[in-house]
Formats: structure tokens, sequence, C-alpha cells
């Protein structure tokens, strides 16, 4: 009886290693003969290994071995010179200090496709042991998320190490909601013309850097108009004007009062259409930590008032006209995209809003009762909408 002949590979190679482990080799696209990353035990393991990656050939979702090879490092720096142009100065700024200060160092040397979740989870318990802030390792994380992301999508690696892992959680702060007294309270309090800059803050949701970057050219006094298209940050100690927050300009109608003394005060300002309206006493550009000491916090103490902050004067205004006037109304005075964002960080609760409801809701119920005397309790009733007021 003649020996059956045994069958020849179709794909790939394998061959028996000093060691009596298995080496398989495949053909990439290129023709050029690779190893595979590991050894095998036995043909079989050799061989089915080789199937799939013959598979993963023929499906378009073959990865060049060598271009995972790339460091963190260069592929993250590579990285940011192409999304720097579509970012803010600030934010670049930001970006550059994460990854050299928090990813290169504990990162950078390795190939990206070593990264593993563990090898983040780890790098993360590290950040975290050393004493950082849980904003700070936020931060970090996002900027090596879409440094890996960025090189999934062009094919250096398979998947992103970043999924997954487990992130420190934020601490929960809310924002202090001031009355409309108090906030004007702040401003009476505050020296000329600094106390125009706080009453933008409360009483048109300006950001601090856009109040910081007010210039002639944007107040229309005679139309009670004012255009929010410019914003005034520090980025590693450089003061830099750029768009504002998610780049939305946007047209803020001014109270009438708010307004005129906005005119009286230009009247007195040197300078053509792009002299900023508040500067320091050297003509120059505010910085935020300067002017805060020297002008807001003396304004909320001698207001009588305490833990106030810039910001703080936003979110008060943004919960204001959630309150009278809707989410949306809110989100444009605030210039965001997305009301959601309105909700989340700045709309509160206006404290005594809830037992106005009750006593509303209890008038609602009377007059309900009065207007359908026939009707006196759930007994009487065949669709279950006793005591449901009716719409107003």
């Amino acid at each position: 009886m003649a020996r059956k002949r045994k069958s020849r590979r179709s794909f790939g190679r394998v061959r028996k290693l000093p060691s009596g482990r298995y080496q398989a080799r495949y053909p990439g696209p290129d023709g050029v003969l690779r190893p595979a990353d590991r050894t095998f035990a036995t043909t079989t393991d050799a061989d089915l290994w080789l199937a799939k990656k013959r598979v993963e050939i023929e499906d378009g979702r073959w990865i060049d071995p060598a271009e995972g090879a790339t460091t963190v490092r260069d592929w993250a720096a590579r990285w940011l010179a192409a999304v720097a142009p579509q970012l803010k100065h600030k934010t670049q700024a930001s970006y550059r200090s994460l990854i050299e200060s928090r990813i290169n160092p504990a990162l950078g040397d390795r190939e990206l496709s070593s990264l593993r979740p563990i090898t983040v989870a780890e790098w993360i318990a590290d950040m975290k042991g050393a004493g950082l802030s849980a904003s700070r390792i936020r931060q970090a994380y996002r900027v090596l998320s879409q440094v890996m992301a960025s090189a999934v999508d062009n094919d250096l690696i398979a998947q992103t190490p970043c999924r997954g892992v487990r992130l420190p959680r934020m601490p929960q702060t809310e924002p202090h909601i001031l009355t409309q007294v108090e906030a004007s309270r702040i401003v009476r309090s505050a020296s000329a013309p600094h106390d125009l800059l706080i009453a933008l803050l409360a009483f048109a949701g300006l950001r601090v850097g856009e109040a910081f970057a007010i210039r002639r050219v944007d107040v229309d006094v005679a139309g009670r108009l004012l255009v929010v298209d410019e914003n005034l940050a520090e980025a590693n100690g450089a003061l830099v004007f750029d768009t504002p927050k998610s780049h939305q300009k946007r047209v803020l109608t001014l109270a009438p009062t708010l307004a005129k003394r906005l005119g009286a005060y230009l009247d007195t300002l040197p300078g053509g259409d792009d002299a900023l309206l508040f500067t320091n006493s050297f003509g120059r550009p505010l910085r935020y930590n300067q002017w805060r000491k020297a002008h807001f916090d003396p304004a909320v103490a001698a207001a009588g008032l305490s833990d106030v902050t810039p910001h703080d004067l936003r979110a008060s205004h943004g919960t204001w006209v959630a309150d009278q006037y809707g989410v949306m109304t809110a989100a444009h005075r605030l210039g965001h995209s997305n009301a959601s964002v309105t909700t989340r960080h700045y709309a509160r609760p206006v404290a005594g809003r809830d037992a106005e409801v009750a006593t509303a809701s209890d008038a609602w119920l009377e007059g309900h009762e009065k207007a359908d005397g026939a009707r006196k309790g759930h007994d009487d009733d065949d669709d279950g909408s006793a005591g449901v007021p009716a719409r107003v």
C-alpha cells in the first residue's frame, strides 16, 4: 500500500528551533517574510496561527509590525504637530505640557504595540501614588487616549490600550449661586472700571477671559449689543488672544442701565476701535490672578460675602436665566453649542423654588376643583386623572 504523501503548507513556513519549539514565518502583502511574534509548542499550533494571519491579510486587517515599533514619544510628537493648528493656544500648551511631563517620562520609550490596558492602568496608579489630582490624571489620560486612537486610525496598532481603564473620580464641587441682589452688591463694592467688568460677568454671563478681551468695537451702545468673539488666556505664562471656548461667537443684548454705563465709560477711554476696555494700571491686558487679588476679592469682601469666584457669577447668571427663560436661552447667553452643557455645569435649582412650585400646585388643584365641581374625588373618575392639575 502506497504511503500517503504529506500535504505541503500553502501559506507561510514553519521550522523547528534548537529549543524544540517551532517558529512560524509568513509573507506580508509586500511578499517579505516576517516571523510570528512568538514561538509554538507544536506545528499544529504554528499552522493555526498562520491560518489566522492569512485571513487577517486577506480581510485587509493586517498591520505591519514595524509600524507598531514606533515609540510613544515619536508618535505623540507627530500627532501633536498634526492637530496643533486646530487647537487653541492654551490647549496646545496644555497638551504639550502633559506629554512632556506625564506621558513621555513613563511611556515615551515604549513601542506603541507594547502597550496594554494594564500598562495604562499602572501608569494611572503611579500618578495617583505621586499625589497628582484626579483632574490632572484625567487630563493626561485624555491626551494619551487621543494619541493612541490616532495610532489606530493610521494603522500603526490594531486597537488602543486606553480601554476598560478606571479613572479616579472627580470631586463633586457645586458653584456658589448668588442672588441678583448679592451680585449687585459685589458690583457696587468694586472700583471703577472693574465694577463694569464684574457686572458683565454677573449680568451678561461672560467668561472672565471674554470680559478681559472686550474691545471698543465690540460694544454697540445705541443698540445695547455686545459682540463676544475673542478670549484672553494664559498659556505657559504668556497672554494669548484667541476665539471663545468652543469657538462660539455670540451677540448679547445688554441691560439698558449697563449699556448706558458702558457708553459713559467708552467716552473717557483712549485709543481706537481695538482698544481694550479693561487693562491694568500700565495699560496692558489683565492677568486673572493679579486682577482677582487686586479688584475682585476685595469687592466680594466689601459686599459682606465669601467663597465667591468670578466663575460663580457666570454660573449664577446661567441659573437665573434658565430658571426664568429656559435652558436654551441660558445656553445662548453663556455661549454653549449644546444646552446639555448648560444644564450639567451651570443651571442649578434656585433656592426656595421647590416651595413655590408646591404653592402653585395647590392653586392649580383648587382651580381644577372649582372648574369641575361635580368631580370631588377618585371614586367619580373613570380615567385616573383626579388630582392632576390642568396644563397652564
